[in-house]
């Protein structure tokens, strides 16, 4: 669905020029939100959107898009493996949301397209 189109190499690629954001990065000492449950909120909340947003998507069409997100956080944690489950700053937490937005994009794009 997604993560075989350019737009998803795309976005990954944008991911990976954005790693120092996440290299050597220091968090507040109070925060409690890991980087892996930051990416997790986010990309729930931009799915759930997607799918009240196209309430004619059928239950196989739904599963297909989990499936596709497990795939997405697969990747994610490949790619993030070394801090992920370091807390979240500030400035990775809003990297996380803009990249959770671009994925719901990419989700928007694909469905609307058929």
């Amino acid at each position: 669905m997604v993560t075989d189109t350019d737009g998803y190499i795309q976005i990954i690629e944008y991911l990976t020029e954005h790693l120092s954001l996440f290299e050597n990065s220091t968090a507040p000492a109070q925060a409690s939100e890991t980087v892996m449950s930051a990416i997790e909120v986010e990309l729930c909340d931009q799915i759930i959107s997607v799918c009240s947003q196209n309430q004619d998507l059928t239950f196989n069409q739904r599963n297909a898009i989990i499936r596709e997100v497990d795939a997405i956080v697969y990747d994610l944690e490949e790619i993030l493996s070394g801090v992920i489950n370091n807390p979240v700053n500030a400035a990775q937490q809003a990297f996380i949301k803009e990249f959770a937005g671009l994925i719901k994009n990419l989700f928007d794009t694909v469905i609307h397209k058929d």
